[in-house]
């Protein structure tokens, strides 16, 4: 483990880069009740739903076997329905939605929200079937068939139940990993196609949906609001916004061997009100794959005028940076992103970023209210020529009065840890604690592999953080 000691080291001649001149970002402090009346609006709709079915004969129809069959599958489609919309609704980039939790949080809970509703749309496909074939003599095989090809809009269901299968099978953990980004992303909107084509088979034959007023304005109100979210945030906001103020490349510079940064420009700019720490969703106009969009954090605190973005080389769309020609038009969707000064909770602060993570960090540091000593950067790398930014970084800790420590190696074999293996003798938390005494007393944020941010995250709880004080954000799709 290395400590740089600032008063001691001496930055190499013209290290101290041109962004240190950035403005103070108004810092956007998100209400915690927020994220409260999120969850009690999720919960309300989930009643609602089951009032719906009680009101509507659902307790009645439990009393034979047929109709307890049925009448169970019926509230098991209409729940499956409601957190299918939930779903598409929580990815819709709601702003409020977003900053009270963040696209991490968001995409966690996307992600248990879509596995129970797929689970409740088959249970309620198995246990209509039943029920059906239970007051016919045609057995399960008939009623099956009977249903797909007879009732109106159940060919339109199967299709939609089909693509929602394809969306589930590719987000397993394992069939993701052996996916391209992009291919996993083009298959992942088969989401909307499902949901839209369950809707006619709901409107025609759901007896929730027909049997009362109430019924039919909750489910057309529901659907109208998710599509509006999407059609909004993701499409007509982002497209005005290119549209109004246009963004372009200025400059692209290789900041190492497969690390490279856009810096991009633009009336835009200013507009988008980014703050250090948030990502965007980029897309380059420079060709073939421009539609696909990517994930970068700003790599330095906005300065009103330029943005600046830094990645390594992990796949098509990162190595497609070092090619962009100064000129290139941009389109952008954000920020987003809880990384940010807003969701400080304390003077004191722990930056902690591993690899490429750092480029959130290096911008928190510069932007950051901060009196001498309340800021320590600790920079995690497997080698010293892989710590990216390590010269701007030195010279905005000497600057600010913050104190900057690298942890190079090669990582702890058979252990997850954020240590390299010279320290493996130490704990995870006894490291933290050997570094950073004062840690329990800091906001840490976090940037880097997911493991990685994982074992950090649980040394800093060891060490005496609340959660509370724990910010962090992954970009696992």
């Amino acid at each position: 483990m290395t400590t740089i000691d600032l008063s001691s080291t001496e930055l190499s001649p013209g290290a101290l880069p041109a962004a240190t001149a950035a403005r103070t970002h108004r810092v956007h402090t998100v209400p915690r009740w927020w994220r409260d009346a999120s969850v009690g609006a999720f919960w309300l709709v989930l009643l609602w739903v089951a009032a719906l079915w009680v009101a509507n004969g659902g307790v009645q129809d439990l009393g034979s076997v047929a109709g307890a069959l049925t009448s169970t599958g019926r509230l098991t489609g209409l729940v499956a329905s409601a957190l299918l919309l939930v779903q598409v609704f929580l990815m819709a980039r709601v702003p409020w939605f977003e900053q009270a939790w963040g696209q991490d949080e968001l995409a966690r809970t996307h992600r248990l929200v879509g596995f129970t509703s797929f689970n409740l749309l088959w249970a309620h496909i198995v246990l209509i079937t039943l029920g059906y074939a239970a007051g016919t003599p045609t057995g399960i095989g008939g009623t099956l068939v009977d249903l797909v090809l007879h009732y109106p809009g159940m060919l339109l269901a199967t299709a939609g139940t089909v693509a929602l299968c394809l969306v589930v099978v590719t987000s397993v953990r394992k069939a993701r990993r052996r996916l391209r980004y992009e291919s996993w992303h083009l298959i992942h909107l088969y989401g909307y196609l499902g949901a839209g084509l369950a809707l006619p088979h709901q409107l025609w034959t759901g007896q929730e949906f027909l049997a009362s007023t109430a019924s039919t304005v909750f489910w057309w109100t529901l659907y109208a609001v998710c599509a509006a979210a999407v059609l909004g945030f993701r499409v007509a906001v982002p497209l005005w916004r290119s549209l109004r103020s246009p963004l372009h490349v200025t400059d692209v510079v290789a900041e190492a061997p497969g690390v490279t940064s856009v810096v991009v420009a633009g009336r835009g700019v200013e507009r988008l009100d980014v703050a250090a720490g948030q990502f965007l969703q980029w897309r380059f106009l420079d060709g073939p794959g421009w539609s696909r969009a990517h994930p970068y954090s700003v790599s330095a605190a906005p300065d009103g005028r330029t943005l600046r973005i830094t990645a390594a080389h992990v796949g098509d769309g990162t190595e497609r940076l070092a090619s962009l020609a100064p000129g290139t038009r941009v389109l952008v969707e954000g920020p987003y992103g809880r990384l940010h000064a807003g969701v400080r909770t304390r003077r004191k602060v722990l930056l902690m970023g591993a690899g490429i993570g750092i480029t959130p960090m290096r911008a928190l540091l510069e932007e950051l209210d901060q009196d001498p000593g309340d800021v320590v950067v600790v920079h995690r790398a497997h080698s010293r020529d892989q710590l990216v930014f390590a010269d701007e970084i030195f010279a905005l800790a000497r600057e600010k009065g913050a104190r900057y420590v690298t942890v190079e190696g090669a990582r702890v074999p058979g252990r997850d840890s954020w240590l390299p293996a010279a320290a493996a003798h130490l704990t995870d938390a006894a490291a933290l604690t050997q570094l950073v005494p004062d840690v329990a007393e800091r906001d840490i944020f976090l940037c880097g592999a997911p493991k990685w941010m994982e074992a950090a995250r649980r040394a800093a709880l060891d060490c005496g953080v609340a959660s509370d004080h724990i910010h962090l954000e992954r970009f696992e799709y």
